[in-house]
């Protein structure tokens, strides 16, 4: 198994594609044709993490944050960032993030903190937008449902629920080719008329490539007249933020408890309590005061999330609970949960959970 191996595993759960723009995620170090010597899995990769990695043999380190976010002008071990990259690089480690992919994806982030909680109804807080995207092509009639089926078996065709979706109509297609053209139906330097079929199948953004690669594998045509667009249908399987519900109502001060329970935190800052019940609970791990709006919305009675500011709590306005609870603390067992969904991938050996504790906050 090599390193790209791994990394197709992790895109299949959080395609890279979803990733905030301001995000740097994907292979940060290292070569992805390296063979696996093993996988050491945490949320943030420091020297003691990478010391960790040369303990066990493991030649890849999977982690939550990314350690290079801005760019590196140099290289001289002066901050912790510099001297994780040198280490690596000279124990020939590679380092892979996956961050905000995972904070979007529906089986992610936000899912693990909802499970935690045992909420049940859950859905996407903030679906992100632009993710679905709309192939129309024109194939001979005798050939559409060939092509349909390849398209399908590509990823095209889901939308929600549903698969093997297309859009069909019948016409008449024209065409003249010239001296250099090698046409499969008509002849050249003669205007031909075929019989076609109008095709239009919608994708997840992140298959374009591979929906592409089959449309020109499989269309008969020399030269394949299609087009692409992005479309405003809001994708309720990718986004960033989640909202369920307790199984049963709890006032603020039992709900609080709970949270900081299940979420072994030991502290929760909060806005002032409301006198009415806690029943249907927002999370969004990491900094999420650009939820609150959105959390109000859709009704959630608590939002819990971390790096609240002094100024974000005044915008509760007694509509809505405000619970920051950590972004460590939010975050923590998202790598429990990478070390089981890689276990189950690759089964040739063991993926190792770090036992470094990365939080950089202490409390008294």
């Amino acid at each position: 198994m090599i390193i790209q191996d791994v990394i197709n595993h992790l895109h299949n759960l959080a395609p890279l594609a979803y990733a905030e723009d301001f995000d740097n995620v994907g292979l940060l170090v290292g070569d992805k044709n390296e063979t696996v010597s093993g996988i050491l899995v945490t949320l943030d990769t420091l020297e003691a993490v990478v010391d960790e990695a040369i303990e066990n043999n493991c030649n890849l380190i999977v982690s939550f944050h990314p350690i290079i976010f801005s760019g590196l002008k140099k290289l001289t071990g002066k901050t912790y960032v510099e001297r994780v990259v040198i280490k690596a690089i000279q124990h020939n480690i590679a380092i892979f993030s996956i961050h905000t992919a995972l904070d979007n994806a529906l089986q992610g982030v936000n899912s693990i903190i909802c499970d935690q909680l045992g909420l049940t109804n859950k859905k996407i807080l903030i679906p992100q937008s632009g993710t679905i995207k709309k192939l129309q092509t024109y194939v001979p009639k005798a050939n559409a449902e060939a092509l349909r089926k390849s398209l399908f078996n590509a990823g095209a065709g889901d939308i929600g629920n549903y698969e093997s979706c297309s859009f069909n109509v019948e016409g008449e297609g024209t065409y003249l080719g010239n001296e250099n053209s090698n046409p499969v139906l008509g002849e050249k330097g003669k205007l031909h008329i075929e019989k076609e079929i109008a095709i239009s199948v919608t994708f997840k953004k992140h298959l374009e490539s591979n929906v592409l690669k089959t449309l020109f594998d499989a269309h008969p045509y020399e030269e394949i007249a299609y087009e692409i667009s992005t479309l405003d249908n809001t994708n309720q399987h990718i986004g960033i933020g989640m909202i369920g519900e307790l199984n049963e109502a709890m006032t603020t001060e039992d709900c609080l408890k709970f949270i900081k329970d299940r979420m072994n935190t030991e502290c929760i800052r909060h806005s002032k309590p409301l006198n009415t019940s806690i029943k249907r609970i927002a999370v969004l791990g990491g900094s999420g005061s650009f939820a609150i709006s959105a959390a109000k919305a859709a009704k959630a009675d608590i939002l819990v999330t971390s790096d609240l500011k002094y100024h974000d709590f005044f915008s509760a306005e007694n509509s809505i609970v405000l619970a920051d609870i950590g972004h460590y603390e939010s975050e923590q067992f998202t790598k429990s949960f990478l070390v089981d969904y890689l276990s189950k991938k690759i089964t040739n050996f063991a993926i190792i959970l770090s036992k470094t504790n990365t939080n950089p906050i202490k409390y008294l």
